[in-house]
């Protein structure tokens, strides 16, 4: 291992210990283990704010969820950069409503067994494994939601969890290919298929009650402090990280970054540096919080979330350059269609819509605000097909617009190869 890798191995720990800290210092050491408890058999389908039971649980089980995958990247002899930083920090914001280390681990064991089956170590579906636990939900709606004696349910969604994770490598091997990794969430691309026949199979049981959601409206000066704090922590040790006098390069890098396309695979730490990317990283954390305060919206565990999901990917395909006009598209959509800027649905499509970003850091900022636009819609409708069983909901409807958009492009350029539609 690298010297600059484990200083960013230090970097992702310190910021979870700062989580548990937060967290154990907000509702108390024994409120925050018995809220953590209960969380595990909470219902997690979307949308499901832990924030409203406990912050402090809440912050503590994002905080689990996150170190059980950096101990997966560990282990499984991956280099933690771009992609594994990317995955890690996503299943963390997403600890704050949805996923716990109860229905993740089920899912992170069942893509093992398939890794072993195809005679590949873990490292190389690491990614998929991570990513996978976007299906949690499925697997504590079968054990504390479905009628039956738990004594039965628990095991069946134990059972349940890793045939999940034991077919999404196929699958998202398959889907990359239809929207040619102009989706950064492929895995949630692939999660909301199989979610679909997973919601198909439980209506038909009568067994999938109706989307509900529960969103906590108050602030908290701790969630209100999270993101700016690791935004600062980010950008300073992007300054630091490798070595003294480092911060002219790091900033140098900061730049060069938003030239790329952030197409899959873009992994920033590897075609610049570590430090230019998490100031990037940094930079975006503070360009989401900003808007989110600017507009007043709550900042509880689905927004928070959003906001770690686009500071994941910063250092694997996301940057100023491609996520604003994305955004841009999804604010004047819910202009247009009278939707308010602070409600669930638009708030959380416009940090989720940044999935989108390598279309406008490809095709250039018009095609991204036309994507963005169409984002809007589509994840409003995208979410009653899989029930809310697949967390990355907005990974789904990114597929969909990407794969729509890229083959449009692909035969227009193929009809008029005289146009040049890069920015």
């Amino acid at each position: 291992m690298e010297h600059t890798e484990k200083r960013l191995y230090i970097v992702i720990l310190s910021m979870l210990l700062m989580m548990i800290v937060a967290g154990f210092a907000t509702d108390g050491i024994i409120k925050t283990v018995v809220h953590i408890w209960e969380l595990q058999y909470t219902r997690a389908r979307l949308i499901q704010d832990f924030t409203v039971t406990s912050i402090g649980a809440a912050l503590v089980n994002a905080a689990l969820v996150g170190l059980i995958g950096l101990i997966v990247v560990f282990f499984s002899e991956v280099h933690l950069a771009g992609p594994t930083v990317a995955s890690i920090l996503t299943i963390t914001g997403f600890g704050l409503f949805g996923n716990t280390p109860f229905n993740s681990i089920p899912i992170i064991l069942g893509v093992w067994i398939a890794s072993r089956l195809a005679r590949k170590s873990l490292g190389s579906y690491s990614l998929i494994a991570l990513f996978g636990t976007a299906l949690g939900p499925l697997v504590t709606l079968v054990a504390f939601e479905l009628t039956g004696s738990v004594f039965w349910m628990l095991p069946l969604s134990i059972i349940v969890g890793l045939a999940v994770g034991f077919i999404l490598p196929a699958v998202a091997g398959s889907l990359l290919v239809i929207h040619q990794g102009y989706n950064l969430y492929n895995v949630g691309f692939s999660c909301g298929f199989i979610g679909l026949f997973a919601a198909g199979f439980l209506k038909a049981l009568h067994s999938l009650d109706d989307l509900i959601i529960v969103w906590n409206t108050q602030n908290h000066l701790t969630l209100m402090l999270l993101i700016p704090v690791f935004a600062i922590y980010l950008i300073i040790c992007g300054v630091c990280i490798e070595g003294k006098h480092s911060w002219n390069s790091s900033c140098k890098d900061f730049i060069k970054i938003q030239k790329h396309s952030g197409r899959l695979p873009s992994d920033f730490t590897d075609m610049n540096s570590i430090g230019g990317t998490l100031i990037n990283m940094g930079v975006l954390a503070l360009i989401c919080w900003t808007y989110a305060m600017i507009i007043k919206a709550p900042l509880n565990g689905p927004v928070l979330g959003g906001i770690f999901t686009v500071i994941a990917f910063g250092g694997f395909g996301k940057h100023v350059r491609n996520c604003l006009p994305v955004m841009a598209g999804v604010i004047i959509a819910t202009l247009v269609f009278g939707k308010s800027l602070v409600a669930p649905g638009p708030i959380l499509a416009l940090f989720f819509c940044t999935t989108l970003a390598p279309i406008a850091g490809h095709f250039g900022w018009i095609a991204g605000i036309i994507v963005g636009f169409i984002h809007l819609f589509m994840v409003e409708t995208t979410a009653t097909w899989h029930g809310g069983l697949d967390l990355y909901n907005n990974g789904f409807a990114g597929g969909l617009t990407a794969t729509l958009f890229v083959a449009f492009m692909q035969w227009y350029r193929t009809n008029r190869p005289q146009e040049d539609f890069k920015s």
